[in-house]
């Protein structure tokens, strides 16, 4: 399986899921794969923000019909050391696209998958919390990263997002990226307590995807408007990064990373 349209999604804010979907996005163009990344945060989009990139179009013009999705595409170069991709940008403060009907959330599902079509990768940055339509968005993806830090409510929230979403018909497959870790024996710990809640009450861990280490440089990058990639290409995260976008395929192509599968396999 290749991962060619991955959610990164979040059971809370503030777990770094917009910088990973970002510095994700520049590391599959940096391998030389056509890259689109798609704010689909419908209520606090920012990725333009962080980018400081003024957007042809955003996904609200899409959603309304004044604009189609792959007109409403902006570039961004990736700065020095290269690394450039294609933006599709949100609409920030805007409660219009939270509140969308279930048949205008499935023409939008098909809108994404369309455009991915012409991309060797799409990264879909979510909103945070289990809000319906990002469900729904989601599970068009098919494939999801779900972002936690060691912080016990991040554990917690991450470990709804998981029931929640792997209940509903047509789930998509699931893997953990450990963000902001201090060290590698920290992220496993986090990990491990994940896994072990979502093995005891649901049948199932989706598997470890990565660990990316805590940078206090990641915040310089974002208050500069720059990738971090591109402003600390020696920062200590740039290495759990690189190794998440090199074995991506690989985790999501694990059976354990179904959890239909999965569970049938306990």
């Amino acid at each position: 399986m290749t991962a060619s349209l991955i959610a990164i999604a979040s059971g809370k804010g503030g777990v770094g899921k917009t910088f990973l979907a970002i510095a994700l996005a520049q590391s599959f163009a940096r391998l030389r794969q056509r890259t689109l990344l798609l704010d689909g945060d419908l209520g606090l989009a920012n990725i333009d923000v962080q980018l400081g990139l003024q957007p042809k179009g955003d996904l609200l013009s899409v959603v309304t019909g004044r604009m189609n999705m792959a007109d409403a595409v902006s570039a961004f170069d990736g700065g020095a050391g290269g690394g450039g991709f294609d933006v599709m940008a949100g609409r920030s403060g805007s409660g219009a696209l939270r509140s969308l009907p279930a048949r205008d959330v499935h023409l939008l599902g098909q809108s994404i998958k369309m455009t991915a079509a012409r991309y060797d990768r799409t990264v879909v940055d979510l909103g945070a919390g289990l809000d319906t339509t990002m469900l729904d968005i989601a599970a068009f993806c098919g494939q999801v990263l779900v972002v936690l830090t060691d912080e016990p409510t991040s554990l917690t929230d991450a470990y709804a997002f998981i029931k929640v979403i792997s209940q509903r018909p047509g789930a998509p497959a699931l893997a953990v990226v450990v963000n902001m870790a201090r060290d590698e024996r920290e992220a496993q710990r986090t990990y491990a307590a994940l896994e072990r809640a979502c093995i005891k009450f649901l049948g199932f861990a989706p598997p470890l995807a990565g660990i990316v280490r805590g940078d206090p440089r990641v915040r310089d990058a974002i208050r500069a408007q720059t990738p971090y990639l591109t402003r600390s290409p020696a920062g200590t995260a740039v290495a759990g990064i690189g190794k998440l976008a090199a074995t991506i395929d690989t985790v999501f192509a694990e059976r354990s990373a179904h959890p239909h599968l999965a569970a049938r396999a306990q």
